[in-house]
C-alpha cells in the first residue's frame, strides 16, 4: 500500500513537471502559457462590454468569463477595453472655428470730378520796330507767358545776344543792322523783305538731365515797300506755350496721386504743359492704427517705370528735401502739412532732353511714422526759397539738407524713430505735351 501511495505520488510530480516545462517552451515560442491548456473556442461578441461596460462588484470584477481562463488575462482584457473608451470619448464632436482674418475696409467710390483740362492760350511776348536800315526787337523775359523768366543765355536774334535789359518791365532788347545776325533777303513785287529768326535754345537746368522748356523759333520780318516807303511789321508768333509734365502688419496701405488745382479732387487726366504745377499727394491709410504722419524719404522721375533706368532726375533727397528747388530755381514745393496722415506737393512740370516722347513716370519712398513721434532731420519734408523751410513748422530740421541728414540711422532703434512701416510707389506714365 505505501509503495503504491509513492508510485502514485511520482507519477503527479512527473506529469506537473512535465506540464510546467511544456507551458514554459510555449512562452518562450511567444504564446500565451495559460491559452495551452485551453482548446481554442470562438469568442462572442459582447456588445454592451464595449458600448457601456458596468463596473463589476465585488470579487466577481476578476473572475474568468470561461471555464479555467486565468484572472490576469480578464485584467489585460478590461483594460484594453477601457483605452477604446477613452479614445471613443475624446474623438466626440468639437466646436468649429469662426475666426477669420480681417477683410480690408472698402475705399468708397470718388464721385464725378468736374475737370476741364485747360489749353495755354498763345503768348505775345515778341514785338519788332523796322528802321530804316534796321531792327529793334523786344522780348519778355516771361517769353511763355506762364510766369516763368527765361534764362537771357538762351535767346539771340540770329546768333547775336541781348544789347540791353529793362529790369524794371522784365524786357531783353535785341538790335540788328538789316543785312547782319543772320537775316535772309527775299524780294516780292512791291517790297523787299529782311527775315529775322529770334531764337530759344533751353539748356537742361541746373546740371540736371531735364528740360523745363523746348526750344522755340520765331521769325520777324521787315518788310521794306520797293517805293522806298518804310513800314515796320511784327509776325505774331503761331505757336503755343509748352505745357507741364506729368508726371502694413494690418497693411498699412500707401497711395500717391495726381489731385485737382484746389487739391479736393484726384485728378482725372494725366496730361499736363510745361509751366504748370503737378499737385501730388501722399497719404497713409491708418484704420485701426494710432494716429500717423506720412513722410516722403525720396523722389525720382524716369523717363521709362524702372526706376534706375536712364535718364532719371531726383528731385527729392536726403529724408525729404525738395532740391528741385535749388538745382532749378523752380517754384517746386511742400505745401503746408493740414492732416498727419497726407502730405502734398507742388513739382514744376519739365521734359527730359534725351527722349522725344514726353513721357515721364514719379517713383516716390513713403513712410509712416507715429504721429507724437518729433520731426527730425529723418523724418521731415522741406522746401527752398531763400532757405529751407518745414512743412511742419519746424525749420531747424531742415539745416541738414545742404550736407547729410540720418547718418545715424542705423544707430536709433526703431522705437526712437517712430517709424512704422516703408513702402514705395509710383505713378505714370504722365503725358507731357507742347
Amino acid at each position: 500500500m505505501g509503495l503504491l501511495a509513492c508510485t502514485s505520488v511520482g507519477l503527479l510530480l512527473f506529469l506537473a513537471v512535465g506540464l510546467s516545462v511544456e507551458q514554459w517552451s510555449g512562452f518562450h515560442r511567444g504564446q500565451d502559457p495559460v491559452r495551452l491548456q485551453q482548446p481554442q473556442q470562438p469568442q462572442t461578441q459582447q456588445p454592451s462590454t464595449l458600448a457601456s461596460p458596468q463596473a463589476p462588484q465585488g470579487s466577481s470584477y476578476f473572475k474568468s468569463s470561461k471555464p479555467g481562463m486565468s484572472p490576469v488575462v480578464d485584467q489585460r482584457r478590461l483594460l484594453q477595453e477601457g483605452n477604446t473608451q477613452s479614445k471613443q470619448l475624446m474623438q466626440g464632436p468639437v466646436a468649429p472655428l469662426t475666426w477669420q482674418y480681417p477683410l480690408m475696409p472698402e475705399e468708397p467710390l470718388q464721385p464725378e470730378v468736374p475737370f476741364e483740362l485747360r489749353t495755354p492760350s498763345p503768348s505775345v511776348s515778341v514785338a519788332a520796330r523796322c528802321e530804316e536800315n534796321f531792327v529793334q526787337v523786344e522780348v519778355k523775359k516771361d517769353f511763355y507767358g506762364n510766369g516763368q523768366l527765361v534764362n537771357p543765355a538762351f535767346l539771340s536774334l540770329g546768333g547775336c545776344g541781348a544789347v540791353g535789359e529793362d529790369p524794371d518791365a522784365q524786357i531783353l532788347m535785341f538790335e540788328s543792322e538789316l543785312q547782319t545776325c543772320g537775316s535772309s533777303l527775299t524780294m516780292t513785287a512791291d517790297a523787299l523783305v529782311y527775315t529775322f529768326t529770334l531764337r530759344y535754345t533751353p539748356e537742361p537746368v541746373g546740371g540736371t538731365p531735364i528740360m523745363r522748356a523746348e526750344a522755340a523759333d520765331v521769325a520777324i520780318e521787315c518788310h521794306y515797300p520797293r517805293l522806298h516807303n518804310v513800314s515796320s511789321n511784327a509776325l505774331i508768333p503761331a505757336w503755343v506755350p509748352f505745357a507741364a509734365t506729368r508726371v502694413g502688419e494690418e497693411v498699412l496701405v500707401f497711395s500717391l496721386k495726381l489731385m485737382t488745382d484746389d487739391w479736393m479732387f484726384e485728378r482725372p487726366a494725366n496730361q499736363y504743359f510745361l509751366g504748370e504745377f503737378m499737385n501730388f499727394e501722399a497719404s497713409v491709410k491708418q484704420y485701426n492704427h494710432v494716429p500717423f504722419r506720412v513722410f516722403i524719404d525720396d523722389c525720382v522721375a524716369s523717363a521709362a517705370p524702372e526706376v534706375n533706368s536712364v535718364p532719371r532726375y531726383s528731385f527729392i533727397e536726403n529724408y525729404g528735401c525738395m532740391v528741385d528747388a535749388k538745382l532749378t530755381g523752380s517754384p517746386s514745393r511742400f505745401m503746408r502739412r493740414v492732416q498727419n496722415d497726407k502730405l502734398q506737393f507742388q513739382l514744376e512740370a519739365f521734359r527730359f532732353q534725351q527722349t522725344g516722347s514726353g513721357l515721364v513716370y514719379v517713383t516716390c519712398a513713403l513712410k509712416a511714422v507715429i504721429a507724437s513721434t518729433p520731426t527730425n532731420p529723418e523724418s521731415k519734408a522741406c522746401s527752398f526759397a531763400d532757405g529751407w523751410t518745414s512743412a511742419d513748422e519746424n525749420d531747424q530740421v531742415c539745416m541738414c539738407c545742404d550736407a547729410t541728414c540720418g547718418s545715424s540711422r542705423k544707430g536709433r532703434s526703431l522705437f526712437d524713430s517712430g517709424l512704422v512701416s516703408e513702402g514705395e510707389l509710383t505713378i505714370g506714365p504722365i503725358v507731357i505735351s507742347e
